[in-house]
């Protein structure tokens, strides 16, 4: 999930070398934690937090096919 998160944000930013994705498991929870350059925060968020809402939706489904739940946060830098 980590993987498919770092490949989704650095094709939709203009800074890919920025992106950092963290991933911290406990148990049957991963939570997953998107830091981009400032500049492309409102790229990855979207109009009403709409790509960011869709990228969450895909890695719902990927973590049901693994049993596991996930929860993406997008930080500051």
């Amino acid at each position: 999930m980590k993987s498919l998160t770092e490949y989704i944000a650095r094709s939709l930013v203009e800074r890919p070398d920025d992106v950092n994705v963290r991933e911290y498991r406990h148990g049957g929870r991963v939570t997953l934690e998107l830091q981009v350059a400032k500049d492309d925060m409102g790229r990855v968020i979207g109009k009403g937090g709409r790509v960011a809402n869709a990228i969450r939706n895909l890695l719902r489904v990927t973590a049901e096919r693994e049993g596991l739940q996930v929860t993406l946060d997008v930080v500051e830098p």
